[in-house]
């Protein structure tokens, strides 16, 4: 017998499979029997495999799945960071490029005008900014927009029935009007040259942009409107087509100060009072940039 398991002494140690909750803390155990009141020698070459085995497994259990866990943590953490650096820096990057404005107008020039209530503008328009130093915190920008101004004041517009001509004159303080109000359209060409202190990490900065302007006319709305009647005038050849002026914007991040001043007069050709005007338009209120 003792003679037999020194030739099989391979077959005296089993395997023993011992199931885990965890895949990874399963693990296989040796058994060696050995018959009571019987004394042999184990191989040791198969003893040591064995033996060395069972060590390697229970390192893989006790290590394995740790280690794997800290890899696939650090390896998503370290691609976010990537693609989050990626997403926030843009070296060639564009400011304020579309612009949006509300001032409060008044003609310059004339003595006995007054406001009568509240005029009001309105622009909008793009305009493409083009950098012109290695930090982008210099820029020339050339775009297009539409703006609307309203004059509420006491000059007063007519027409005498089939003429061509218009007449103009003060309205008395003493006179009712509910309404005296004058609406011009224009087309507008911006031309800018700008300086802010930008980053390509931030959008939030301050800015001094200094332009010139010219506009066309495209369309002119009269009206007075009394107790007594309504008058609605457009289209008056009195008025200058081409408007020019310049401008001023500044300001921190949303908010910045907007003023226009008009080198051209309103109207080429208006007789009050006997004597020519030269009316011109000054505008104070504020700009909004947008990307």
């Amino acid at each position: 017998m003792a003679e037999w398991l020194k030739a099989h002494a391979w077959k005296a140690c089993i395997w023993q499979h011992i199931e885990g909750s965890n895949p990874f803390l399963s693990a296989n155990s040796l058994l060696c029997f050995m018959p009571k009141g019987n004394y042999y020698k184990i191989n040791d070459i198969l003893c040591r495999i064995c033996v060395k085995r069972y060590k390697l497994n229970l390192f893989f259990m006790r290590f394995y799945f740790p280690i794997l866990t800290l890899f696939v943590f650090f390896g998503a953490f370290a691609q976010e960071e990537v693609v989050e650096k990626k997403a926030v820096v843009d070296s060639l990057y564009r400011e304020d490029q579309f612009y949006l404005n509300f001032t409060y107008n008044k003609l310059q020039n004339l003595k006995g005008l007054r406001q009568n209530k509240f005029s009001s503008g309105f622009s909008i328009g793009f305009l493409r900014d083009m950098p012109i130093n290695k930090n982008r915190t210099f820029a020339v920008a050339v775009g297009l927009g539409y703006s609307l101004n309203i004059l509420n004041d006491n000059l007063y517009i007519s027409k005498p029935y089939g003429g061509e001509t218009y007449n103009y004159q003060f309205i008395s303080s003493d006179v009712y009007y509910d309404k005296n109000k004058l609406s011009l359209h224009y087309i507008d060409l911006p031309i800018e040259f700008r300086w802010r202190a930008s980053t390509p990490e931030s959008h939030i900065f301050w800015r001094i942009y200094t332009g010139f302007k010219m506009s066309y006319l495209v369309g002119d709305r009269y009206k007075f409107a009394n107790d007594i009647q309504t008058v609605i005038y457009k289209g008056n050849a009195d008025f200058n087509k081409l408007q020019y002026g310049c401008y001023l914007a500044a300001g921190w991040n949303t908010w910045n100060f907007y003023a226009y001043y008009g080198l051209s007069p309103i109207f080429k050709s208006a007789v009050i009072n006997g004597e020519s005007t030269k009316m011109n338009t000054f505008n104070i209120g504020l700009q909004f940039y947008i990307l």
